[in-house]
């Protein structure tokens, strides 16, 4: 993308640019009927117009210089990927106005992860990569966020990478089995039917990277392990991927058991939100704890997630953030 020279708006301190986009479909970052224009325009006060391959921009100095810093990355976000979503779009614009340039280039990992034909498995954002990367480097890795930071879903495409390259192999999967205001006692089966709900979110990642079948046979093989935490006492796990979601619902002994069940080369990898603990006691959670007594140990890397590395719907991140807000004044008010 290059830039005409710089002109100035005589009338006040505004100053108009136009960037070509040659080499890029003008049309995928102007968007729908130029949505994606309009929300640009919106979220940096310019003023934008498309002409061909152009695109110029009339505004403040320092906005029209963020805007010429996110169509640039648009620019290589769409080479790479030949598309653009709303949601790229907002966190780019986020990560612009914070840091002065784009994510897209900071994106690029290593690791090569599972997906089925032609969906490859990405980090959408630069904690996911973060997060990412911690689980190729380190042996155990906690991941504390909330709800749509990939924890979990990222996790499982890690793991499933280390058994096709077979750094690895077996899968083992738990959860805490613990209620959330229903009782496991009115669900209807034996105990595996009990808890397979809880654990319904690991069988969707996993469907996402893998076939039907292919996951039955490996679980059959017992080369995949979907298993409530409680039955993972009493073990080691050599040469093993282990991930524990929802851990916020551990107690501090449990974090403890399944923690000490690495064996010789195995990688174990740690999920939870401490804002949705179910326990009776929260302060008891084994995730609060673990982050307290196991900061600085060697091998082991914690990684934050927040609200900005959200991938759901938009309005999860807003929704995320008033809760904050709301809990932030609710203590303030009690203190």
């Amino acid at each position: 993308m290059t830039d005409e020279p710089t002109k100035t708006n005589v009338s006040g301190p505004k100053t108009s640019r136009t960037f070509s986009l040659t080499g890029t479909d003008p049309r995928i970052i102007a968007g729908n009927n130029e949505a994606f224009l309009s929300l640009i325009e919106s979220h940096f006060d310019v003023r934008l117009s498309a002409r061909g391959e152009d695109i110029h921009v009339t505004g403040p100095e320092v906005k029209v210089g963020q805007v010429a810093a996110l169509l640039s990355d648009l620019a290589a976000h769409v080479a790479k990927t030949g598309e653009l979503s709303e949601r790229y779009l907002f966190y780019a614009m986020t990560i612009v106005s914070e840091d002065g340039r784009g994510p897209s280039e900071k994106l690029e990992i290593s690791s090569s992860l599972a997906g089925i034909g032609t969906h490859q498995i990405k980090p959408k954002t630069l904690g996911q990569k973060e997060y990412l990367e911690s689980i190729e480097n380190f042996d155990i890795t906690v991941s504390i966020g909330p709800a749509g930071t990939g924890k979990t879903y990222l996790a499982v495409a890690m793991a499933v990478a280390e058994l096709k390259h077979k750094l690895v192999n077996r899968l083992v999967f738990a959860r805490p089995a613990v209620e959330a205001g229903e009782s496991l006692g009115f669900l209807p089966g034996d105990i595996r039917a009990k808890v397979d709900p809880y654990l319904r979110p690991i069988y969707d990642a996993l469907h996402d990277m893998m076939t039907a079948d292919r996951i039955r046979r490996l679980i059959e093989d017992r080369i995949i392990e979907i298993v409530p935490l409680a039955f993972m006492r009493g073990r080691t796990l050599n040469r093993a991927f282990i991930i524990l979601d929802e851990a916020q619902n551990a107690t501090a002994l449990q974090m403890k058991m399944f923690l000490t069940r690495l064996g010789n080369n195995s990688k174990a990898v740690v999920t939870g939100d401490v804002t949705q603990i179910d326990l009776e006691q929260k302060d008891q959670s084994g995730l609060v704890q673990a982050r307290k007594i196991l900061q600085g140990i060697r091998g082991i890397s914690f990684v934050e997630l927040t609200e900005r590395d959200v991938v759901r719907h938009k309005l999860v991140a807003r929704i995320i953030r008033a809760y904050e807000d709301w809990e932030n004044r609710t203590r303030h008010d009690t203190e």
